[in-house]
């Protein structure tokens, strides 16, 4: 980790953190924008998947999130972070190729498309000054979407940082995989839904990919700009966190 900036004064810390605040609140706007201009409703999404889909979409989203974790940061090395547009443009490519096939084909590019998302989250990590090649970052990494998801709203309340330095392999990675994959398969499934429009299945997929991935890096700024805020300020990342929900809870920022 690089050496992070001094102490902020309680004017910059109250700024930072209400930001933050801000941030999450706005998260996940584009989605529903995105999806109605497509002529696709994100209620009931689900329900368009076939039985058989459903079923198998925890299991695949539990296996891509494993290999996501490790692929994503296995291209550090040859490939330089992406900036935030590129990341987006890569996953809108995909989404649209995905979804010109149909289901089968979305369920192809679904374990792609969670890689491309995790090298997005870990780029957004070491934007704030985090090293994607520690446990600790990484399992934030995979926490981040543990996030409500861009057709939800979010009031803070889901952020559960571990911010400590744990093994990435095991039991511990099993588990936190096990948490956070229903989650996210109820957001892959309702990519998958829209990725299946008659004749609109490429334009779902591209407008879902961008809107999910725009999300996700918004949510890894709340994140790691919250872990960042809390070593600069020396202060505990759970009290933290209380002090973030609190201020979204109160509705101190306004959505914009």
């Amino acid at each position: 980790m690089e050496l992070l900036g001094k102490p902020p004064d309680r004017a910059t810390f109250d700024a930072r953190l209400d930001a933050l605040v801000a941030r999450n609140a706005r998260a996940g706007g584009g989605a529903m924008a995105l999806l109605n201009l497509i002529g696709t409703q994100a209620e009931g999404l689900l329900e368009r998947l076939p039985p058989e889909a459903r079923t198998r979409l925890g299991a695949a989203t539990g296996r891509a999130l494993y290999h996501a974790a490790e692929a994503a940061h296995g291209t550090r090395a040859a490939l330089p972070d992406l900036p935030g547009w590129r990341a987006r443009l890569l996953s809108t490519a995909m989404g649209a190729a995905g979804g010109m096939g149909g289901l089968a084909t979305a369920l192809a590019e679904l374990p792609v498309t969670v890689t491309v998302l995790m090298r997005a989250i870990q780029d957004v990590a070491a934007d704030h000054g985090f090293d994607p090649s520690e446990p600790g970052v990484r399992f934030d990494s995979i926490e981040v979407f543990g996030s409500a998801g861009p057709l939800t709203r979010d009031d803070g309340a889901n952020l559960g940082l571990i911010g400590t330095r744990v093994t990435l392999t095991g039991a511990a990675l099993q588990a936190l995989i096990a948490r956070v994959s229903p989650r996210l398969a109820m957001v892959l499934g309702q990519k998958l839904a829209a990725q299946t429009v008659p004749v609109l299945g490429a334009a779902a997929g591209a407008a879902t990919n961008y809107a999910y991935t725009r999300y996700y890096q918004e949510m890894a700024h709340v994140h790691f700009g919250l872990r960042r805020l809390a070593i600069e300020a020396d202060r505990d990342m759970a009290e933290m966190v209380a002090l973030f929900r609190a201020r979204a809870g109160e509705g101190r920022v306004m959505r914009r």
